[in-house]
């Protein structure tokens, strides 16, 4: 197990996943478990990492972890850290597992105008390797069950959002009567249905009243069961994206392209939902977290 300068891991609510990186910070393998912290019984989180790491577990290269694991219902809490946040700050607010060789990046805390607090933990890692320290102005989203959308600049987390997407979508279709109207996507792609449902979220003035039209629509016969689904996770992200263009405006003055964090299925839907919106987008590395780790490691000199 020569040649590893940093073992990253990504440690997340239902998943882990393992980086061994090198000292350029180019990931040479990585090692991945349904182990995120819902799936760990009896608090037996280094039971979980020796399961994750295997073989590496002889690896004597620094560990450093973000996401999950460091929250209050995780292995120990790393508290949040105040946006404006830079990589000094993240790194200042690093916490060490006494009982493990293992360091904890913290997540980040905001509040928005009207005082409301909002947090995320994990995405900070990731815009940590998916944004340089020399970039002026990024504006970063990224898509998940809760997604972020973050203005950086310079390296520095100046502010962001969440939005419920992904889990309000899950919801309406399995415990709301839109569900009822869906059924299952044939083979083949329904993005005509989804882009359809963009354009309704981007123009909707009212969010509750747009995605009833996934019940409407089919009862009106101008859409099918197996179209469902993708409509309304198109009105969901469209309004989602309209609503976070108009927070970004406000904080930067201009959102001429999105950097899109991300590398499923999910990022490519926004990736086709802000052409439509006349957004350029570019996609991040899809080691965005390991990137992250290995500079928030750099930087803390934690690495050999």
């Amino acid at each position: 197990m020569s040649g590893s300068t940093l073992i990253a891991i990504d440690w997340g609510t239902t998943s882990a996943r393992a980086y061994r990186m090198d000292a350029r910070g180019a990931v040479r393998d990585e090692r991945s478990a349904p182990l995120g912290i819902t799936q760990i019984s009896s608090g037996r989180y280094d039971q979980a990492l020796e399961t994750l790491l295997g073989e590496w577990t002889s690896d004597r290269a620094p560990r450093l972890a973000c996401g999950m694991i460091g929250s209050r219902q995780g292995w120990i809490e790393a508290p949040y850290v105040a946006c404006p946040a830079s990589l000094d700050a993240l790194v200042g607010g690093i916490t060490t597992v006494r009982e493990s060789d293992l360091s904890i990046v913290p997540g980040l805390i905001t509040r928005d105008r009207f005082g409301t607090p909002d947090v995320m933990r994990g995405e900070e890692t990731q815009i940590a390797g998916a944004v340089a320290s020399d970039e002026a102005r990024v504006l970063a989203v990224l898509p998940g069950t809760h997604s972020k959308w973050a203005c950086v600049e310079r390296g520095v987390v100046v502010d962001f959002n969440t939005y419920m997407t992904g889990e309000l979508y899950g919801v309406l279709l399995s415990h709301s009567i839109l569900g009822r109207m869906s059924a299952a996507t044939p083979e083949g792609d329904s993005g005509a249905a989804f882009l359809r449902g963009v354009d309704r979220g981007l123009a909707a003035d009212g969010i509750t009243h747009a995605i009833f039209g996934a019940r409407t629509l089919v009862l009106a016969g101008e859409m099918t069961g197996s179209e469902v689904g993708d409509w309304l996770s198109g009105v969901l992200i469209g309004a989602e994206i309209r609503a976070a263009l108009a927070w970004a405006r406000e904080e930067f003055t201009g959102t001429a392209r999105v950097r899109i964090i991300g590398d499923d299925h999910l990022a490519a839907r926004y990736e086709n939902a802000l052409a439509r919106a006349g957004v350029a987008t570019d996609m991040a590395d899809r080691h965005a977290a390991a990137r992250g780790l290995w500079r928030i490691a750099t930087q803390a000199g934690l690495l050999h």
